[in-house]
């Protein structure tokens, strides 16, 4: 009789232990029997689950929404069919995440499974910070991509003045003071471009350009004048139809998008007719569309998806890198929004960018 008696008291003492532990851990937990009866759970599971203490006792089945995770229970049978730890990250209906452990809880003289323990850590904040890195990062490659291509034009353009200064003759230096224009004028594109780079890259965000609230007009101008030389050469007409003026985005993101796709428009221009640009904005539900129209080559119907995608060249003859759309693509994905084209060849092409418009417009 004394040693039932010792028996009984050891089984009281660490039944009295797991309660003490169930009560004072931190971690919400669960423990499922092998036919999918929730037999106690801790009181932070009771909180962040919403459970009862008359939960104890019920189908797993009956309270599956409370835990928010669609497949729990195929979970809870692949462990203890198995009889191996299963360990996931998972996202809940309310859009937490968490590390979720389950530990198949066997009988040693049986070695047989007669249950689970699912333990929850919640690392919202760690996923939240593990895409926060992913979107710097992005925007980083976005950031060199911009300083190769942005920087192109008035560096090619200064290079190719350089090259006439070197051939004008004595006796012709009357053009001198026209190319020597030229020069500044690029070198203080470029100033600008490197500026507006590293000026972004010494705010708290670092790579990421702040938003502010931006005369669209105002862009469009700055571009006009980048561009200047294109236009003249290629004797382009460009239009304007602007019904939305002010747009919150980073200025320097903006302007690259309208550069690349007016650049486009020029440089991808029919052999038939000078090129003609119509640019428009306008309101349509929450967003606001800048669209961008040519009379150029067009684009066939099967390059239409490929022309976004980086390196992407559909016209080996004209020259290019195949990153200026790729560039507006990730700029615009970015910053929430989303571009399309119609085209058809021979005819042109309408690129339309759609912005997420804010209660400032």
């Amino acid at each position: 009789m004394t040693n039932k008696n010792q028996q009984i008291s050891e089984l009281l003492e660490l039944n009295e232990e797991l309660e003490n532990y169930f009560s004072n851990t931190i971690i919400p937990q669960l423990f499922v029997d092998a036919n999918l009866i929730l037999r106690k759970f801790t009181p932070p599971a009771m909180k962040q689950f919403n459970l009862e203490l008359t939960d104890v006792g019920r189908p797993l089945a009956d309270i599956t929404e409370n835990f928010r995770f669609p497949t729990i229970i195929e979970n809870i049978q692949q462990v203890v069919e198995c009889g191996d730890i299963l360990e996931k990250e998972i996202q809940t209906t309310d859009l937490r995440w968490y590390q979720m452990n389950i530990l198949p809880y066997k009988i040693k003289k049986d070695n047989k499974t007669n249950g689970v323990i699912i333990t929850f850590v919640e690392i919202t904040m760690r996923i939240k910070d593990l895409k926060d890195q992913e979107k710097l990062i992005a925007e980083h490659e976005i950031l060199l991509d911009t300083i190769s291509h942005d920087i192109k034009t008035p560096l090619t353009s200064l290079s190719l003045t350089i090259e006439l200064l070197k051939k004008i003759p004595e006796k012709g230096m009357e053009k001198f003071p026209t190319l020597l224009q030229k020069v500044e004028n690029s070198l203080v594109k470029m100033q600008e471009i490197i500026h507006d780079l590293t000026d972004a890259r010494q705010h708290a965000h670092h790579y990421k350009a702040e938003e502010e609230l931006l005369d669209f007009q105002n862009i469009l101008e700055d571009v006009r004048l980048t561009l200047s030389e294109q236009i003249l050469a290629s004797k382009a007409v460009i239009n304007a139809d602007i019904q939305v003026t002010e747009i919150v985005f980073a200025r320097r993101k903006l302007r690259s998008v309208i550069y690349n796709l007016i650049n486009n428009a020029i440089k991808y221009k029919s052999p038939d007719r000078n090129p003609l640009i119509h640019i428009s904005t306008y309101q349509k539900e929450d967003y606001t569309v800048i669209s961008i129209k040519d009379n150029g080559i067009g684009i066939a119907k099967k390059d239409q998806e490929t022309i976004f995608n980086k390196y992407s060249r559909i016209e080996v003859s004209v020259e290019g890198t195949g990153i200026g759309l790729y560039l507006v693509t990730e700029i615009v994905r970015t910053g929430g929004g989303s571009i399309t084209v119609e085209s058809e060849p021979g005819k042109g092409s309408i690129f339309k960018v759609m912005l997420k418009s804010t209660d400032n417009q």
